[in-house]
């Protein structure tokens, strides 16, 4: 059997997903011999049958308070990330008559006015448009410490910087639930079974921008 995944490609695209792996969401699919073990059990007797049914049920129900598990986990990350967005225009706001700021940050700020969308597929990509501008911001600092250093500012930057770190440690906790649910949809043969006849795939975790990873790959001496 071909290797879905195909792992050893090493292409990153620009949220720095490694695209073979991590983006892509496999359907669970059942063949003739899953469908052939329930008429079985049905043949056997009502009761092996009514059993099965009952812990169908249940895994659907497991399944439907894992989904809401997810969806709570995705909704910490996306406050963040609006936080992260409403710290991005405070500053903008506060500086960009006294520097120059790159026209990408700027751009960023511009798309991001009329609130951020997140979802599944675009979250890491929201992530690391704030991280690339929020960076291109400090880099601009450094030329101008007085400002840098500016009460209401640093407090921004200050903020910026917990809600990073918020941000890692919500995305573990979805990470790892996501996780949880990409192993629980292929075991065999309940929750196997109703994961493919409820059209189920395997989900998309949160990962770094591809610039913490360039950074994370550098040698340190």
């Amino acid at each position: 059997m071909a290797n879905e995944l195909n792992e050893l490609k090493d292409y990153v695209n620009e949220e720095g997903r490694d695209i073979n792996v991590i983006e892509k969401q496999i359907p669970v699919k059942v063949g003739w011999g899953s469908t052939l073990f329930e008429v079985l059990l049905w043949v056997f007797g009502i009761i092996p049958g009514l059993i099965f049914l009952f812990k169908k049920i249940q895994a659907k129900k497991f399944f439907d308070q894992l989904q809401q598990k997810i969806q709570h986990n995705a909704s910490q990350i996306d406050n963040y990330l609006e936080q992260r967005v409403q710290v991005l225009q405070n500053v903008v706001g506060l500086v960009e008559r006294s520097i120059d700021l790159d026209k990408d940050v700027m751009k960023t700020v511009a798309a991001f006015r009329g609130g951020i969308h997140p979802t599944e597929e675009n979250r890491s990509q929201v992530a690391s448009q704030l991280e690339s501008a929020i960076g291109s911001i400090n880099v601009a600092f450094e030329r101008y410490p007085d400002l840098k250093a500016h009460a209401t500012i640093a407090d921004a930057m200050r903020k910026n910087d917990y809600l990073q770190r918020e941000i890692t440690a919500a995305r573990e906790v979805y990470n790892d639930t996501v996780l949880r649910w990409n192993q629980e949809i292929f075991v065999w043969p309940t929750k196997k079974i109703v994961a493919a006849k409820n059209g189920y795939t395997t989900r998309i975790p949160f990962s770094v921008s591809k610039a913490v990873k360039e950074q994370a790959r550098q040698k340190f001496f």
